[in-house]
């Protein structure tokens, strides 16, 4: 089983599936004028991204911020780790969301991970209800 019914929620971007994250990073961003720098959370995309000035074309990898936070968010890479590690092994589906605090209680079903000041809490998808029909004969 792959992680390719998992899903991750992005800071602003919607979801990525999670058998696409390549990497995990956590970075500082440098503070423009007189603003104070951040920490972001990102995952990395197995797929390369592109952007073009006079001097050539540069080519890298692309991330997906999860969550930005004042403080170094030590550990929170790990976390999701082990929790897309965790959810690899049982096969099931459904999507992680990821907030800022440890505070609060595990998912349903016990799986949640908290480090460095975030949350990821995995929420399984709904299964079929008996009277949803959606065979041939019904439609």
């Amino acid at each position: 089983m792959s992680l390719t019914s998992v899903w991750v929620q992005t800071h602003s971007d919607g979801l990525v599936r999670a058998d696409q994250v390549i990497g995990i990073e956590e970075h500082q961003t440098a503070g423009v004028r007189d603003t104070p720098t951040h920490w972001l959370l990102d995952i990395v995309v197995a797929v390369p991204v592109g952007s073009g000035f006079r001097e050539g074309w540069n080519v890298t990898a692309l991330h997906r911020t999860l969550v930005q936070t004042a403080s170094a968010p030590h550990g929170a890479s790990v976390a999701l780790a082990r929790l897309l590690a965790q959810l690899d092994v049982i096969g099931t589906a459904g999507v992680v969301h990821v907030e800022k605090g440890n505070a609060g209680a595990s998912g349903a079903d016990g799986l949640s991970a908290s480090s460095g000041g975030i949350r990821f809490r995995f929420e399984p998808f709904r299964g079929p209800v008996a009277e949803d029909r959606s065979d041939a004969e019904y439609l």
